[in-house]
């Protein structure tokens, strides 16, 4: 093997703000430390956590502060052996799907335990634009509301990368999904994968189209990544005895609220992050082959909307928080 370069190419930031603050800079290629591996990234995906660490909403740890949360790519080493590292069968060589930090970058030094190998046949734009997305829907719909088949659902932003999972993994389940989106052509792709009722939240009445498609009862559980503009909306769409999952900030952080606002029908609220989910490597492992078992299972395309060069990170993320795409986003180092 070649030897590795001494610097690569990453985008950091050395302050919050808007995307003017994101730096594409030469920076040290990382060492893996024990436990860890050197990955070499083909493609990193972008989410709106990086948005959110970006602009502030998020502190960052430190800086500068290198963005990205997953990547996909080639193992080009391992970190040094010792009693406690484990690397779960994976060599040098090997191709692999990574939820780690610091992807936003040419090379990165990935966990071990939060990497995967990916099946054969699977390419990394495929496998990175499934990950993180697809995963956050999976477990939301298994753990933060148990979907029955013949449920009432309904989903925020149905055509963007989660909200397109939500969809289809919802038909496949057998419950009902009441999709809303801002254009009609957001909504046929709603419509395409699956959904049963589709509202253009610019121009109709989302409550109005939910209580008629319930014969007045509302949906057994909301999805709702959007945040502050629809959690009010989100919380009177529910049945009784109904659970929201508000798990994103698109329209901004939620706004403190009064407890006392969930007791009218015993709603559940809760604000699930998919870490929590798969914090051990048993749940990671669980998660990731349901997931890649249900895509060949169902020949489902995974939706990719463009790949950009890792220099156009901030434009990446300008089309992103200005709702101008469909499903996933990624970055090309």
């Amino acid at each position: 093997m070649a030897p590795l370069p001494k610097t690569m190419k990453a985008v950091e930031i050395d302050e919050t703000g808007g995307v003017e603050v994101l730096k594409y800079r030469d920076v040290p290629v990382p060492e893996p430390k024990a436990g860890q591996l050197l990955v070499k990234n083909d493609v990193a995906g972008i989410n709106y956590i990086d948005t959110y660490f970006r602009s502030g909403l998020y502190k960052p740890p430190t800086f500068p502060y290198r963005l990205g949360r997953e990547s996909a790519g080639t193992v080009i080493a391992l970190g040094p052996s010792s009693a406690d590292a484990n690397y779960y069968g994976i060599k040098e060589g090997d191709h692999v799907i990574c939820l780690s930090e610091a992807t936003y970058a040419q090379y990165s030094a990935v966990p071990a335990v939060k990497t995967l190998k990916i099946p054969s046949g699977v390419s990394s734009e495929t496998a990175c634009a499934a990950f993180l997305q697809g995963l956050t829907a999976l477990t939301m719909i298994r753990e933060s509301y148990a979907v029955q088949k013949g449920d009432w659902i309904l989903v925020h932003a149905a055509a963007g990368g989660t909200g397109q999972w939500l969809v289809r993994l919802l038909h496949a389940t057998g419950a009902k999904t009441i999709a809303t989106a801002s254009t009609d052509e957001k909504l046929a792709l709603a419509k395409k994968l699956g959904a049963d009722v589709l509202v253009n939240y610019s121009n109709e009445d989302v409550k109005a189209k939910v209580m008629e498609a319930t014969g007045g009862k509302g949906v057994a559980a909301v999805f709702d990544g959007v945040g502050k503009t629809t959690f009010d909306l989100s919380l009177d769409c529910l049945a009784r005895k109904g659970t929201l999952a508000s798990f994103g900030n698109a329209s901004g952080a939620v706004p403190p609220f009064a407890i006392a606002r969930l007791s009218g029908k015993n709603i559940k609220l809760l604000r699930p992050t998919l870490f929590q989910y798969i914090d051990t490597r048993e749940e990671l492992e669980h998660y990731v082959n349901e997931m890649f078992g249900l895509i060949k299972e169902h020949n489902w395309e995974v939706p990719v909307h463009k790949v950009y060069p890792l220099s156009e990170a901030g434009t990446a993320q300008e089309d992103l928080t200005g709702r101008k795409t469909t499903g996933k986003l990624l970055l090309k180092p």
